[in-house]
């Protein structure tokens, strides 16, 4: 089961089991990490599941898609690490994620 850490704006870190199949966004939600607000439920239609990927994965994770980065227009402080939670797959090449939470989403 892979393995994703979620580090708040605070720097606390909290690491949890993800589903393989799942999403990061469904992760967090399923573990009440704090700062994923996830208002859409996952269907990329707005950025309350926005997170900053550690630089060391963003070539596994992977871009945004175009219909991502029209959502995250809408985010707060986005940064070219930027993605939406609900569009990261939990795959078991992704075990040992770190994704960090925004001061606030928008």
């Amino acid at each position: 089961m892979p393995k994703i850490t979620f580090i708040d704006f605070g720097d606390t870190a909290r690491t949890v089991d993800a589903d393989l199949g799942s999403t990061v966004m469904e992760t967090a939600i399923r573990n009440n990490i704090p700062g994923i607000e996830a208002e859409c439920g996952g269907a990329c239609a707005c950025a309350t599941c926005h997170v900053y990927v550690d630089e060391a994965w963003r070539e596994k994770v992977g871009g945004p898609s175009p219909m991502e980065e029209d959502m995250l227009d809408f985010g707060y402080d986005v940064r070219e690490n930027s993605r939406l939670s609900c569009q990261i797959k939990v795959t078991d090449e992704i075990d040992g994620l770190v994704v960090r939470t925004p001061e606030r989403q928008a």
